[in-house]
C-alpha cells in the first residue's frame, strides 16, 4: 500500500513537471487527507498529524479535518490531549452535529477523567441520531460504561 501511495505523489509531481511547475509541488489537501486516513489506518500517528495539520491549514473550515487531527492528537503514544479537545471544539463549532467528533471528544473526556463531559456528547448524540441505534451512540455509550477512574 505504500509503495501505491508513493508512486502516487510522485505521479502527481511529474503532472507538475508536465504543467511547468516545480517538483517541489505540495500535494493537493485530497492526497493529504488520503495520505492521513493511510496512516491512521497503520496506526501512524505523527505521519497522519503531520499530513492532517496542512490540510488544517489549507481547510480551516474542513470539520472532518480538525476531527481527524484530534483523533490522530489522541491516539498518540503519548495523547496531547489539550490538542485533541482544541480540534474536536473546532470540528464542533464548523458541524455541530458531526457524530464523530461528539463520540471522539466524548471519549477524550473519559480520558481525561470527566465521564460527566462524555455523558452529554452521548446525549447530544442521542437528539443528532434520533435514537441510541446509531453507530457512534453505541461506540461512546460502550466506552462510559467501561469507563473506570
Amino acid at each position: 500500500m505504500k509503495t501505491m501511495l508513493v508512486g502516487f505523489l510522485l505521479l502527481g509531481s511529474a503532472w507538475a513537471v508536465a504543467d511547468g511547475g516545480s517538483t517541489q509541488t505540495e500535494p493537493a489537501e485530497v492526497e493529504r487527507l488520503a495520505a492521513a486516513k493511510h496512516a491512521i489506518q497503520s496506526q501512524d500517528w505523527p505521519a497522519a498529524v503531520k499530513e492532517l495539520k496542512v490540510v488544517v491549514q489549507e481547510e480551516p473550515g474542513n470539520a472532518d479535518a480538525h476531527n481527524l487531527l484530534a483523533y490522530s492528537f489522541r491516539k498518540q503514544a503519548k495523547p496531547d490531549l489539550p490538542m485533541a479537545f482544541e480540534h474536536y471544539r473546532k470540528a464542533l463549532k464548523l458541524n455541530p452535529h458531526h457524530k464523530g467528533a461528539h463520540e471522539y471528544i466524548g471519549e477524550a473526556y473519559l480520558m481525561d477523567h470527566k465521564p460527566a463531559e462524555a455523558a452529554k456528547h452521548l446525549v447530544e448524540l442521542q437528539r443528532i441520531c434520533g435514537n441510541k441505534t446509531c453507530e457512534e451512540y453505541l461506540d461512546l455509550a460502550k466506552a462510559i460504561a467501561k469507563y473506570k477512574p
